[in-house]
């Protein structure tokens, strides 16, 4: 598992998780946060990103995940850290607090992604193409596209096809596999979580994980967690209005 650390080398830590599933994490996940308070830490999830193999999908389940972060801890020797995380990265720091809830301090998730069944439904009927069962170049590329004009960002030119291949090849492992949510969905196991404070941090124009996901998320956590919506962001995390949004939510109060 390749793991950068940025920031503070003496500040609070900080775990970022990358959305995707198999996206690697990248500098946008850090935009919003405080450089000399935190010590950000970044894990590439298994096949994703400069982690190896990339695009690998064999003992990469959502438990096998949950373990790497684990493990991580364990090998930092870090008692507690502020977890933070959009899109899928959301759902497995939710995740992550139930398994492990001694570990987590606080969360702070962007654009939540709920891994239920009408979530994916929708994502690949406005994408336009049915989940992808084999993940060709061309299969890769179009889903790329999809998800460049869903997010709302500028578009700009492709990465890499081969990276393509290999981080779609996990997301439709993932997804065709529900995430490993099917029998307990990720609202019923938000019941675990330990008394923390939670920040979701949504677009209002998101239409990846459209904002009725985030206020099915904070009804679901009741008092426990604050709803922030970012007027005119969609699901682009380099969004001003998102960024703005992270940064308060990961500034203390005086």
């Amino acid at each position: 598992m390749h793991v950068e650390e940025h920031g503070n080398p003496a500040g609070l830590p900080l775990l970022l998780l990358h959305g995707g599933p198999g996206s690697g994490s990248s500098p946008a996940l850090r935009l919003g946060v405080d450089a000399e308070r935190y010590r950000m830490l970044c894990p590439d999830q298994r096949g994703a990103g400069q982690s190896t193999p990339r695009g690998g999908i064999e003992a990469n389940t959502l438990a096998h995940l949950l373990a790497d972060l684990r493990l991580l801890r364990a090998h930092l020797h870090i008692e507690r850290w502020l977890v933070a995380g959009g899109s899928w990265g959301a759902t497995l720091a939710l995740l992550h607090a139930v398994d492990a809830p001694e570990a987590v301090s606080g969360l702070v998730l962007r654009n939540p992604f709920l891994a239920r069944a009408e979530d994916m439904a929708a994502f690949f009927a406005a994408a336009g193409f049915p989940l992808p069962v084999t993940v060709d170049r061309d299969a890769a590329l179009r889903w790329w596209q999809a998800e460049q004009r869903l997010a709302g960002g500028q578009p700009g030119s492709p990465p890499d096809e081969a990276r393509l291949v290999d981080r779609y090849r996990v997301q439709s492992h993932f997804l065709q596999n529900r995430c490993w949510l099917r029998q307990r969905t990720l609202l019923e196991r938000c019941a675990a979580l330990p008394a923390i404070p939670i920040v979701i941090v949504q677009g209002s124009e998101d239409a990846i994980c459209p904002p009725a996901g985030a206020r099915a998320l904070a009804q679901a956590l009741g008092e426990r967690a604050s709803l922030r919506m970012a007027q005119g962001a969609g699901h682009d995390p380099t969004h001003p209005a998102l960024v703005e949004a992270m940064r308060q939510a990961l500034t203390p109060a005086a």
